[in-house]
């Protein structure tokens, strides 16, 4: 009995640490990427920044649009290129949104319902099941950054960081944008004139 009930914790414990293991998975970040087979990235030499940015669309900088272009640029001269403001070979365009999600989750639960029996003189548990619903709302972020060949204003790549957004201090908010552009730059296999 003894060992059973010891059998019994283990598995439970295995089953929470499995959980908690797939709740910090599933709140990471989602990447991806996708660039045009017919761009040639060895012509590409400098960058400039697409006007107006797509997250100063009412016209004036924010310190979080301010933040993802120092990103975007640091990014982008560490690859070897440099930036230009007189007609720059590449354009980045930056977009950001926030949207509510929802997610319902539905589970079998099984519950016991307690029965006094008057012919057996005692209680009897049956079990039975039914559907358990929870429903969690929360913010998803989705942050978007556009590179176009200038000359023939075609987009040539695209990446994408979707993530759950929150609400945090400007040290950390400057932080998680700078690890997201980070991770969208991550899939950028390209440099400056390289072959």
């Amino acid at each position: 009995m003894k060992h059973l009930v010891h059998t019994m914790a283990i598995r439970w414990l295995a089953a929470v640490f499995a959980l908690a293991l797939l709740g910090g998975c599933a709140t990471g970040l989602r990447v991806s990427a996708e660039a045009d087979p017919r761009a040639d990235f060895s012509q590409y030499r400098t960058y400039g920044f697409y006007s107006p940015l797509a997250v100063e669309g009412d016209g004036y900088a924010t310190p979080s649009s301010q933040r993802m272009r120092e990103a975007v640029r640091s990014q982008m001269e560490s690859r070897g290129y440099s930036h230009s403001a007189e007609k720059p070979d590449l354009l980045v365009n930056i977009n950001a949104y926030v949207q509510q999600r929802t997610d319902v989750w539905s589970s079998p639960f099984v519950d016991y319902g307690y029965y006094y029996s008057y012919r057996a003189h005692r209680y009897v548990v049956a079990p039975y099941w039914r559907d358990r619903v929870d429903v969690y709302r929360y913010n998803e972020g989705t942050l978007n950054i556009d590179i176009i060949d200038a000359a023939r204003n075609t987009l040539v790549w695209e990446g994408i960081a979707v993530g759950r957004a929150t609400r945090s201090r400007p040290a950390d908010r400057d932080a998680r944008i700078d690890a997201a552009i980070a991770e969208i730059f991550a899939r950028y296999p390209y440099r400056a004139g390289s072959r």
